[in-house]
């Protein structure tokens, strides 16, 4: 029996529907209104997530927050909605990388800013919902509206000449992924065997037939895959990332979503059919960590290694969640949340040298950290916790997964620790190259450092990335309840 806790005051459903009321107000002002506007929405809905974080109860097993109401009785579809300790944290670390690029976005938006920040809290509105939603059908609702600010965002402020192109490929792949998500809802919805249902809590007290959950469970796989993205389903991320505005790749790059649908969704629902093909998750994951960090390797523009870097990192957490214990499943949970603060503020800086230096190809850079050596150093930083680095937040994540999936699959792990040294290699070897040495060009001599505001922004993401280094142990209190109950849906019986 799933445990349920509602809540005396609707929180959740504030903390959605006040960002569709933020980007109204945010359209209706004008350019520097708009601003302030759009980041005093993000502000109050961090404010918010604080709230339900410091209301949470990392003991208790279950959801709490829950709020549900009919919406399509008939069907078994309700307005469902609740966190646990695998969904809670995503709430406050999405909001906080609104925040941050709202800020970031502050003057190099000059093309229609009102609708530019209006979308981005349109985004952090389906967002908010994909981690809150416990009706499947809901879930999938604002999987989908996803879509839509992000094709405008791509292909109205990307940086590069192909950028139309970029954002109706990304569309195209996010469609072609949604339609396996919605059939494997319905199979799953109309083969329950408490009767028809959309609802999370009563599918996993539900049974299927062992052919209904291998259907599922390879339908589930390919549409959140697509998102997370696994190889060979990754080809739109590089173009993205290269054609995409960086502030937009940040977000791209530091939620996850597909992983944590994959998380929640995936495998749960099929335990079954995710243990028999559990190697196919082992594969697709080493796949992806060795080749992220091999083409990272070779790239010569910093977007597009940065990409290949967040396929290998996103690899190894498709790793510790097929390892399907506690330690993985922390890991996996850990490294999602680092993705934000990391991989975020990597893309964010990214951008701001690109507004400096009008190039993040390799052959504009070099001597970058003398003209703006608190950008190179935060980027430095922030690089060094991408590869693990003892006392940033990196590190207790990747040795949660390394350990994992070292204890389950001893060839992947050994796969994995080969791997973190070509990330050590890949990154370094850019950033000696575009940061370090003589400036060749003058626009990259005469550049300037951060200003106050965008130097606050990566700050904070710093801190933070340093106080979860040190201090782990915070987080992992909150997902470790949470975590002991998954791995019990998947392995009922202990079996390793």
């Amino acid at each position: 029996m799933v445990n349920l806790t509602g809540t005396a005051f609707p929180w959740l459903s504030l903390l959605v529907l006040m960002l569709p009321l933020g980007a109204l107000l945010t359209a209706m002002m004008p350019g520097k209104e708009a601003r302030l506007a759009a980041l005093t929405t993000a502000l109050l809905t961090l404010g918010v997530t604080l709230v339900i974080v410091a209301g949470f109860d990392p003991q208790q097993t279950g959801f709490q927050f829950v709020e549900k109401t009919a919406w399509m009785p008939s069907l078994g579809i309700a307005y469902f909605m609740g966190v646990d300790g695998l969904s809670v944290l995503f709430l406050p670390f999405t909001a906080l990388l609104f925040v941050g690029v709202i800020l970031a976005s502050w003057n190099a938006i000059r093309t229609l800013p009102r609708l530019y920040f209006a979308l981005l809290l349109v985004l952090e509105c389906t967002m908010m919902g994909i981690f809150t939603s416990l009706d499947t059908i809901l879930f999938f609702l604002f999987w989908e509206m996803t879509l839509l600010p992000l094709f405008f965002l791509i292909s109205l402020w990307g940086s590069g000449a192909n950028r139309r192109y970029a954002g109706v490929k990304y569309s195209l792949f996010m469609l072609a992924g949604g339609l396996p998500i919605l059939l494997g809802f319905v199979l799953l919805a109309l083969h329950n065997s408490t009767g028809m249902s959309f609802s999370y809590p009563e599918l996993l007290q539900g049974s299927r037939s062992k052919e209904i959950q291998v259907a599922v469970f390879f339908l589930l796989l390919v549409g959140f895959g697509v998102k997370i993205p696994l190889f060979p389903l990754h080809t739109w991320l590089p173009v993205v990332a290269q054609e995409g505005p960086a502030t937009t790749v940040a977000l791209l790059t530091g939620l996850k979503v597909g992983a944590y649908g994959l998380l929640r969704f995936g495998l749960p629902l099929v335990p079954e059919a995710a243990l028999e093909f559990r190697w196919v998750l082992v594969g697709l994951g080493m796949i992806g960590v060795l080749y992220g960090a091999v083409a990272a390797l070779s790239q010569t523009s910093l977007r597009r290694m940065l990409a290949f870097s967040s396929l290998s990192h996103v690899g190894l957490v498709v790793l510790g969640i097929a390892a399907f214990s506690p330690q993985g499943i922390q890991g996996a949970v850990f490294q999602l949340l680092n993705f934000t603060l990391i991989a975020g503020g990597l893309f964010l800086l990214t951008g701001f040298l690109h507004q400096r230096t009008g190039s993040t190809e390799l052959l504009s850079l070099g001597g970058v950290a003398k003209s703006m050596p608190v950008l190179a150093s935060l980027f430095f930083f922030l690089g060094l916790a991408s590869i693990g680095m003892p006392a940033t937040s990196g590190f207790p994540a990747e040795f949660l997964l390394i350990v994992s999936v070292l204890e389950t699959h001893t060839g992947a792990g050994l796969v994995v620790l080969f791997v973190v040294i070509l990330g050590a290699a890949y990154f370094l070897n850019f950033y000696r190259k575009a940061f370090l040495g003589e400036a060749r060009h003058d626009i990259i001599r005469d550049a300037p450092d951060l200003k106050q505001r965008e130097l606050g922004v990566l700050l904070l993401m710093g801190i933070l990335v340093l106080v979860f280094g040190v201090y782990p142990q915070g987080m992992l209190n909150i997902t470790e309840t949470s975590s002991q109950y998954w791995v019990s849906l998947m392995l009922p019986t202990g079996s390793p």
